[in-house]
């Protein structure tokens, strides 16, 4: 049997489906923005939903350094008058690695995540990375195993239990916490949420964010892919695509979820039905808990 045959059959056999809990305007205006990235249409979207500072029950503190570089920055939540230590989550944000910011001026992106968090027993970490040109492969890694450090040796004074950490990364930041996940033993991470990344790279795609980052020499990109490493890690995944995501990352997340099970080891696999490449991650902390309700089963059962 060919392979492609094989991955479709296994991806067939074992795909669960969300259903999203949009209201139908909504539903129907992400479907007419379609498969591609249109991020600040999307935004515009679900900004009203969303909760306005000062927040009611999250203290935030931001801009705390925990590497060197400049954009080596995170911003902690944490409940108000919380006492038992919690677990971790820690966000990684997309922008095709050239991009991107845990947060833009007053929009509700992604302090969303950090609320929805910290609602739901956890503290929140959300932080931002270097980029591509001036940073390249694996800088990525480098920086999610720093933030890791930094919350393992700092979050006990914000609440949080720094041996109960959750990765949760989106688009790029997925890729970036697949290449981490990919190398050797991480025993302080608990679990993460991949959503809609890059993980058996592609050289036929031609996209340029790829290439400033893992390089033009696409004769090392297979050495550079995750894929193999997630397949021999340890540690407990549930990887996300969305319904109308951009093909190629569809494709991406299919394949690893094939390769995962080919090795006996099937992850939590959630299909998010009505949502794009940006409205999983905008409907965070909305009614919407077709995402949400997926992490908090995953959280509970492996914390």
């Amino acid at each position: 049997m060919r392979l492609w045959m094989l991955v479709a059959l296994i991806v067939s056999a074992t795909t669960t489906t969300a259903f999203a809990q949009l209201p139908p305007d909504l539903a129907a205006s992400v479907r007419e923005l379609g498969t591609t990235i249109k991020a600040p249409e999307t935004g515009k979207l679900f900004a009203p939903l969303q909760a306005k500072e000062p927040y009611a029950d999250a203290i935030v503190e931001r801009d705390l350094k925990y590497g060197p570089d400049e954009r080596n920055l995170l911003d902690v939540f944490k409940a108000k008058g919380s006492d038992n230590p919690k677990p971790v989550l820690i966000f990684l944000h997309g922008g095709g690695y050239r991009r991107g910011n845990k947060r833009t001026g007053t929009s509700p992106y992604y302090d969303n995540v950090m609320l929805w968090a910290v609602s739901n027993g956890m503290v929140g970490v959300n932080m931002t990375y270097r980029l591509a040109p001036a940073a390249t492969w694996p800088s990525g890694a480098d920086d999610v195993a720093a933030a890791v450090t930094w919350v393992k040796a700092n979050i006990a004074k914000y609440g949080g239990d720094g041996n109960r950490i959750y990765l949760f990364g989106h688009s790029a930041g997925a890729s970036h916490v697949g290449s981490f996940l990919a190398r050797d033993g991480h025993p302080q991470v608990r679990g993460a949420i991949l959503a809609s990344g890059t993980y058996a790279l592609d050289p036929s795609t031609n996209d340029p964010g790829e290439r400033a980052y893992f390089g033009a020499d696409t004769s090392l990109w297979q050495d550079r892919s995750s894929i193999n490493g997630l397949a021999k890690s340890n540690v407990p995944l549930l990887i996300v695509r969305a319904e109308l995501d951009v093909p190629y990352y569809a494709r991406q997340t299919d394949t690893l979820k094939a390769k995962l099970c080919e090795q006996n080891r099937c992850p939590t696999y959630l299909v998010l039905k009505g949502h794009s490449h940006m409205s999983e991650i905008y409907a965070i902390n909305t009614s919407d808990r077709s995402f949400t309700s997926a992490i908090a089963d995953f959280v509970a059962k492996t914390r």
